[in-house]
């Protein structure tokens, strides 16, 4: 045993002497590049050589693959593992890196000067955490980092627009960051947005006691057709005489970005004027790296998607996760500090957590090309991670119907294509579309909608799409990638919200407002499993895409125009306009009893 670690310890002694055993680490290969500064910034200038910064490197999950087997299995209603939901320690045991890349990456850090242990590890292995200068980060990724300002909302960052790595780690690493990923908090987009001229009421009394018997309103009244409270959602779609049972073991999670704090006064008098029943009633707020809880800024995604979620799946628990990005950089200051990355920060955070809520709702996102496709397929991935677990992930499908803005695509070629959404188009979330009016709903304009250039169509849509496609014929040819995962998967009420700010009642529409009452459906469905000793839901898309067919309200006019042309059109059947439809409690709950 002496023996061989002598030798062990000459051949490292050997390699430290040996340049050209030394030499792999300079070996550098594009890992990824823009063609051209992301859309919406401009160079501020280079940034200081003695900032520092975290620096996360993503490292290859040895056992992935596995994991999304395992996840397939317990979300397919045919499979005799439905159900069977994965532990974290499970989870964490395929997504730990296989121990030849923890060793080469540490190789390699150690090669560059940074002592590996002072860096930080995730639970599973896969993520390490280490502090950088901008030179010694430059100097590792073959790259130069600047400071880049967002003109919207004159936020700072410190990025660079291309980073390389040697080439031995590109099987090993699967993204590093930040690096080319120009995301910030304030330049994310919320799907949502005030309605000027929107009509408000005050309260919705009277309807509201309509309510109070099992199917008691054989239609829902007409001035739902301009103005949504949840007694106009809880009569939609069924859930009115359901009472939750399982509030000691379900609850339901709200992602919150961009500095917007949810307001408790705001849902006190939202309860005293659209659920009287739920007044006293409140929600936990945990902060996320650094997230705020202002009470005196109510901020309007984050009261929309709270006062929903509670008034639809009252009395179980919320809880309003406030996610905080890093300080604004600011030129002249060299304290160091963390550098947002959004979805990261508040996926590696619930993923650490021993319990997690069975629902979640997240209303914002990103034109997908502006996302790096590395970055992309990593949070995409973790998203699997949630569902392996036994959560339901829900995200609001955009607001630009099929794209906003010229539609030209960031590789330099300028091509007018439709421009898909993300997180939306990640196969392992479920996408919430948008509608308007009742009696029939729907389609609502700008429900985002459409086909990823990033992730392939998943088997579990297969038939659903390619009947889809089969109907489209020609139309659009050429605007979107017919291969690609399609979404959205369902859709809900996408206008006229009544929405408590500051005291005030305003209109709120966008698939922001979608994506929350859905997962108020979800959450009370969960309830309904675990209330009968059963598992929660999971990820729920193998589910809905078979034997939860029939539970929807299938949308069957309206379309989503973008990119100059009408976009797609909402038919029988599955559409890149409103997925499967809208959900009904009653029907659904009877298919997964």
């Amino acid at each position: 045993m002496f023996w061989s670690s002598a030798v062990l310890l000459a051949l490292v002694q050997l390699c430290v002497a040996n340049p050209l055993l030394t030499k792999r680490w300079d070996d550098l290969e594009v890992k990824h590049a823009w063609t051209e500064v992301p859309r919406g910034w401009e160079l501020h200038g280079p940034a200081p050589a003695d900032y520092t910064f975290d620096m996360r490197i993503g490292l290859k999950q040895d056992k992935f693959d596995e994991l999304v087997a395992h996840l397939y299995e317990v979300s397919d209603p045919a499979h005799e593992r439905y159900g069977q939901h994965l532990s974290k320690e499970d989870v964490a045991s395929l997504v730990a890196p296989h121990p030849e890349s923890v060793n080469l990456v540490e190789s390699w850090l150690s090669a560059h000067g940074i002592d590996t242990s002072s860096s930080q590890r995730s639970h599973a292995g896969d993520w390490v955490t280490i502090r950088v200068s901008v030179a010694q980060a430059e100097k590792m990724l073959g790259t130069q980092y600047n400071i880049y300002r967002h003109g919207k909302s004159d936020d700072y960052v410190i990025r660079t627009t291309s980073y390389s790595l040697p080439s031995v780690l590109h099987e090993h690493v699967a993204v590093v960051v930040p690096t080319t990923y120009f995301g910030t908090m304030k330049s994310m987009k919320a799907t949502s947005h005030i309605q000027e001229d929107g009509p408000t009421i005050e309260s919705d009394a009277e309807f509201a006691k309509l309510l109070k018997g099992p199917s008691s309103l054989a239609t829902v009244p007409s001035s739902c057709n301009t103005v949504i409270t949840p007694a106009c959602l809880r009569a939609l779609y069924n859930t009115t005489s359901y009472v939750p049972k399982a509030t000691d073991k379900n609850s339901l999670g709200v992602a919150g970005y961009l500095d917007e704090f949810a307001n408790r006064a705001d849902l006190q008098t939202f309860f005293q004027r659209f659920r009287t029943d739920s007044v006293g009633a409140t929600f936990q707020t945990v902060r996320v790296n650094g997230g705020g809880d202002d009470q005196s800024e109510p901020g309007v995604e984050a009261n929309l998607d709270i006062q929903y979620t509670e008034g639809i799946s009252f009395p179980t628990p919320n809880i309003y996760y406030s996610t905080g990005g890093s300080p604004p950089f600011k030129p002249d200051d060299q304290t160091p500090t963390n550098t947002n990355e959004p979805y990261l920060d508040w996926l590696n955070f619930i993923l650490a957590q021993d319990s997690i809520p069975q629902t979640f709702t997240t209303s914002y996102g990103d034109d997908e090309q502006t996302v790096p496709l590395d970055y992309a397929q990593t949070v995409c991935n973790l998203f699997a991670q949630l569902g392996a677990r036994g959560s339901s992930v829900m995200f609001s499908s955009g607001d630009d119907g099929v794209g906003g803005g010229d539609c030209l695509t960031n590789d330099g070629k300028n091509t007018k294509q439709f421009q898909p959404n993300f997180p939306a188009s990640c196969p392992f979330v479920t996408t919430v579309g948008g509608t308007i009016r009742v009696n029939p709903e729907v389609a609502v304009s700008f429900s985002g909608g459409g086909f990823s250039n990033y992730f392939a169509r998943p088997s579990y849509q297969s038939s659903a799409v390619s009947t889809f496609l089969n109907k489209l014929g020609r139309t659009n040819a050429g605007l979107f990638n017919t291969t690609g995962r399609a979404y959205p998967d369902v859709a809900a009420q996408g206008q006229g919200f009544q929405v408590v700010i500051g005291g005030r009642v305003g209109s709120v529409g966008g698939t922001s407002a979608s994506s929350p009452t859905f997962a108020g459906v979800i959450a009370l469905l969960n309830d309904f499993r675990l209330s009968r000793g059963k598992s929660s839901l999971g990820f729920l898309n193998p589910l809905i895409y078979s034997t939860g067919v029939p539970g929807f309200n299938d949308i069957t006019s309206g379309s989503n125009p973008g990119c100059g042309t009408n976009g797609f059109t909402a038919g029988a059947g599955w559409d890149p306009v409103t997925g499967l439809g809208t959900p009904d409690f009653g029907k659904l709950q009877a298919l997964i009893g």
